[in-house]
Formats: C-alpha cells, structure tokens, sequence
C-alpha cells in the first residue's frame, strides 16, 4: 500500500514538471521584434500575442522562450526571450538558421 501511495506521489510530481508547450511555436520574425520590447512586455503579454513554446526555467526564476520564425528553404530563425523573475522580458536575441550541410 505504501509504495503504491510513493508511486501515485511521484507520478503527480511528474504531470506537474511537465512542459505542456509545443515544440516551438512560429512567428514571423517582423511581428516578435515590433511587439516584444525588453523591460516592456510581460510573461502574460508574450502568452497572449504568441502562445506558449519552447522554454527552460532556471533556479534563480529566470527563463528562456525560443520562439521560430520562418527563413525560407525550410530553414527557421530563432527568436530569443529571456524573462526576468518579475515576469517581465529582460532581453531578445536572434539567432540566424544554421545552413544545412
């Protein structure tokens, strides 16, 4: 009995850590860079205008959400957003595709 109530504990912890977010939701590069502005724009804002995507929180309350845009040849840039623990945007960053080798 007790190691099924441990299982059920620890299955829940894991329902509760997962990323429930898309692989990486697409964008177009001219929308992100108009509407995200760094010190501005909020958590909740980003959630509204884009949905959610790729993220990694980190322990100091930070985190990262990468946002694609499409670059032709079925290539995406990558549009960076780190959040500060306030769950406001901090800074951007993008990252052009890699070429295909």
């Amino acid at each position: 009995m007790r190691a099924l109530l441990v299982l059920c504990i620890a299955l829940l912890a894991g329902c509760a850590t997962q990323n429930a977010a898309p692989p990486g939701a697409q964008v177009p590069a001219e929308h992100l860079q108009q509407t995200v502005v760094a010190g501005q724009t909020t958590k909740a804002q980003l959630l509204a205008a884009f949905g959610p995507t790729k993220n990694v929180r980190f322990d100091s309350g930070f985190e990262t959400w990468v946002y694609q845009s499409p670059a032709g040849a079925g290539q995406f840039a990558e549009f960076v957003v780190l959040i500060d623990p306030a769950g406001v945007v901090a800074k951007t960053r993008t990252r052009a595709p890699v070429p295909a080798r």
